[in-house]
């Protein structure tokens, strides 16, 4: 059931982003817009009404906020939770165009954020996030698929602390195995390693000399 709470809820800030940004590539360029939340007061989880508020965001406050906002534009709040095996998991928004997957996240990597909607099944959307996953620790091994408003009864929207139970109830939920290959996987760290070497160079150039051919479907 969904949870949508009234306008009159709102402060005015939260009504001008809803006006400003109505599309998952509209919300993207609006998260990108936003600093990144190193959390360093201490670890948070704040809501879109946090996010709003102190006007930064990561990855996970970035996945409620978008929710927040494309919900209220028909969208329903579906994320993504990608299991990585050392536990620290990459959460995106997923939405539906033409009948293709795409996403819209934030991250302090430059593949983590949003796909265009270009993929034929959640299993795809996935398997886009492996490659740029590798950093020597973290690798892609499964994926689950959550409406917020069914995964947890918190207020994730508009409360006032920190919404915890999404990031417990995203670890507990059931996740589908995604296999990759180990000569892959050692291929693309090597090839990370160097880039590191040349000093993280963002450009489209460099990151397609990394990644291949997928970082057109990069938001």
């Amino acid at each position: 059931m969904r949870r949508t709470p009234p306008w009159e809820r709102l402060t005015a800030e939260e009504r001008a982003v809803l006006r400003q940004y109505r599309t998952p590539r509209q919300v993207q360029a609006w998260l990108r817009s936003l600093p990144y939340n190193w959390e360093r007061q201490g670890p948070t989880l704040r809501t879109f009404r946090g996010v709003v508020r102190y006007g930064e965001a990561h990855c996970l406050e970035a996945v409620l906020a978008a929710a927040a906002v494309l919900d209220w534009h028909g969208y329903p709040p579906l994320v993504l939770d990608l299991e990585s095996q050392d536990g620290l998991d990459h959460v995106v928004f997923v939405f539906q165009h033409s009948g293709r997957w795409g996403a819209v996240a934030k991250s302090r990597d430059a593949g983590l954020h949003g796909r265009r909607p270009v993929f034929r099944t959640l299993r795809d959307l996935a398997y886009s996030y492996v490659d740029p996953y590798v950093d020597g620790s973290g690798r892609i091994v499964g994926y689950g698929v959550a409406d917020l408003d069914e995964l947890v009864r918190v207020d994730w929207r508009l409360g006032e602390g920190h919404a915890w139970a999404v990031e417990r109830a995203l670890r507990r939920m059931p996740h589908r195995r995604l296999e990759t290959s180990d000569r892959r996987h050692e291929r693309v760290l090597r090839r990370y390693r160097r880039w590191l070497a040349r000093g993280r160079p963002q450009d489209r150039r460099a990151l397609r000399a990394l990644y291949g051919p997928q970082v057109d479907s990069w938001w």
